[in-house]
C-alpha cells in the first residue's frame, strides 16, 4: 500500500495520495508486533493483551459444565493498541474453542456470551487450568489463533491476534490475587496482572 501511495504521487491528486499513505501508515501501525520480554518471577500471569483493564471480577469459564470458578481481568484493545496476543503463563493446551457470533461493542459485559470468540484453556505446570478468550468487537471481522490443542505454550509466547478493537478475557486461578484493577494500562507479555 506505502508503494501503491508513492505511485499516486507522479499519477494522481496530491490528496489523494495523502490518503493512501496515511492509511498505510495506520495499517502498518496497527499490525505492529514489537519484541517483549517480562523479568517478573516465573510464578506471575501476565497479561495477554495490550490495552485498558475493564473489568475484575470472579465467575466460571462460559460453557464449562464444571463450573469451576476463576478471576476474570477484561483487557479492552482500542484499534491504537498492538493487536498481538500472547500466553499469559506457561503450559499445554487442552481445547480452543471458536463460537460464532455478533459484534458488538467489545467492552459491553455481555460481549463474552454474543460476540465472536475464541476460548482456549490451557493446563499449567501445577496442574490448575487457567484460560483465555479472544472476542471480536464492533470493528473486529477476524480471531487469529497459532496454537492448537496438545501444543504447549511458554509465558510471553505469541498465540495469535484480534483484528482491530477486541477484548481479550483471562481466567486465572482462585489460587491467584489480581494485581490490576479497572482502569490500569497494561502490555502483552510484560504486564503482571495475577500472582501468588
Amino acid at each position: 500500500m506505502f508503494l501503491f501511495a508513492i505511485l499516486l504521487h507522479w499519477i494522481a491528486p496530491a490528496w489523494l495520495a495523502s490518503f493512501f499513505l496515511l492509511l498505510a501508515v495506520a495499517v502498518g501501525a496497527f499490525f505492529r508486533d514489537p519484541h517483549r520480554a517480562s523479568f517478573s518471577p516465573a510464578t506471575a500471569f501476565l497479561s495477554a493483551a495490550d490495552g485498558k483493564v475493564t473489568d475484575v471480577r470472579e465467575g466460571p469459564l462460559p460453557g464449562d459444565p464444571e463450573g469451576e470458578r476463576f478471576r476474570r481481568v477484561s483487557v479492552f484493545m482500542s484499534p491504537l493498541n498492538v493487536h498481538v496476543n500472547r500466553a499469559p503463563a506457561s503450559g499445554g493446551v487442552v481445547d480452543v474453542a471458536h463460537t460464532p457470533g455478533k459484534f458488538l461493542a467489545a467492552f459491553r459485559d455481555d460481549a463474552n456470551e454474543h460476540n465472536e470468540r475464541n476460548l482456549i484453556t490451557f493446563t499449567g505446570a501445577d496442574g490448575h487450568r487457567f484460560a483465555i478468550m479472544q472476542i471480536a468487537g464492533y470493528l473486529a471481522r477476524r480471531i487469529v489463533c497459532h496454537i492448537r490443542p496438545q501444543d504447549s505454550v511458554v509465558r510471553g509466547e505469541r498465540i495469535g491476534l484480534i483484528m482491530f478493537g477486541s477484548r481479550v478475557d483471562h481466567y486465572i486461578p482462585l489460587g491467584y490475587r489480581v494485581t490490576v484493577q479497572t482502569g490500569d494500562r497494561v502490555s502483552a507479555g510484560v504486564s503482571v496482572i495475577g500472582d501468588l
